[in-house]
């Protein structure tokens, strides 16, 4: 009898974000479906947002001592290089006790330290690179991984062409399948099925200027007739709920964090949100009409790259950062009286949809490891 192989012994590490997070959830849901014995082991970084979601989700994290270079001269900035030198020795010893068959990093602070400390132990590892434009830390491991799985198309010039595979970004699986879910969706939210619902989100920690611009828009939306799912984030929440008091009649909703975006897709007809990867791709398999504004607080600019690989396609609308106070609400009310402009958008969104992304990249780190 042929020997029987042990169960598959996986690391997944990065974080810092939803857009980092949720997609190694969703790996690591499609490992565990394909091969339900999997050993799968998350590395983040302390005090991130990981490592709370990550356990809801039904997985072990650890966490390193590790977090980003700031802009300006900081404490944290001083340490910034005993936190490298830690994390990596820690990451050594993290690979050492798990043993993993292969590594994946979906990017964030932790993923550096970890991909670093497996790459130089001979271990098999993956980069997911979530963006139109490559960070600094992928394209530094490009040179160590085996496979750099992309979501956008020409990402060559950023990675070797002969390890990179377009594969998509994986994402909630709740979110491929929203059809007949409307009606459970405006229940969800106590909205009325008569009216039109625009929904703002801008990532998971919020948005200074989406929120600033909707509470100056309120009562254009309210008197346009049109109800709204408002996530704000938790600093800008009490705001906003001072807000949705004053507007409760018109259909207002104001949520710190939505934990069913299944439902709030469902309920939209038109979503207005940052560029950041994740939100793209479940734009795309949602299929939904998307005013994008960019956040110009990112590195590299990438979420303004990210959305004019949309609008490029005519498969959404962009609004300027700077220029969101005076053309955000107008435009998402125009776009909402539009059904034409919203039918195309959604045709040509859909067009990019990659639903499969979870499955093809599990595809290649199973190769990886065979």
């Amino acid at each position: 009898m042929p020997k029987q192989r042990a169960p598959y012994r996986v690391i997944i590490s990065g974080g810092g974000t939803g857009g980092h997070i949720y997609p190694a959830v969703a790996i690591a849901n499609r490992l565990r479906e394909i091969h339900p014995e999997a050993e799968i082991l998350f590395v983040g970084a302390q005090g991130r947002m990981e490592m709370t979601r990550v356990p809801e989700a039904g997985y072990k994290i650890v966490g390193l001592w590790i977090s980003g270079l700031q802009r300006r001269l900081t404490l944290d900035n001083l340490s910034f290089p005993l936190k490298v030198l830690k994390s990596v020795r820690d990451s050594h010893r993290i690979i050492k006790e798990f043993k993993p068959d292969a590594v994946v990093g979906v990017g964030g602070y932790a993923s550096g330290p970890l991909l670093y400390a497996a790459t130089s132990q001979g271990v098999p590892a993956l980069i997911q690179e979530q963006n139109s434009y490559a960070g600094i830390t992928n394209k530094l491991l490009a040179k160590r991984v085996q496979k750099i799985c992309v979501a956008y198309p020409n990402m060559e010039a950023f990675f070797p062409a002969d390890k990179t595979v377009l594969t998509g970004n994986p994402v909630r699986s709740d979110i491929m399948n929203l059809a007949g879910k409307r009606e459970e969706a405006l229940q969800h939210f106590h909205l009325s099925p008569e009216k039109k619902t625009i929904l703002v989100i801008g990532g998971s920690l919020g948005a200074r200027t989406l929120n600033q611009s909707m509470a100056a828009g309120l009562q254009h939306i309210a008197e346009a007739g049109c109800q709204l799912i408002w996530q704000t984030g938790k600093a800008f929440f009490p705001q906003a709920q001072e807000l949705e008091a004053k507007y409760k009649t018109h259909g207002i909703r104001a949520l710190d964090f939505i934990k069913r975006m299944d439902l709030a897709y469902a309920a939209a007809d038109v979503v207005i949100s940052r560029a950041g990867a994740l939100s793209i791709s479940e734009l795309c398999l949602a299929g939904k009409p998307a005013v994008l504004v960019p956040s110009p607080n990112v590195a590299e600019d990438h979420q303004t790259k990210n959305a004019m690989a949309l609008v490029q396609q005519e498969a959404a609308v962009l609004v300027r950062d700077a220029e969101a106070m005076e053309k955000l609400v107008p435009t998402a009310l125009q776009l909402l009286k539009d059904e034409t402009e919203q039918q195309r958008l959604h045709q040509h969104i859909l067009k990019m949809a990659r639903p499969n992304a979870a499955a093809d990249i599990v595809n290649e780190l199973v190769k990886l490891i065979k």
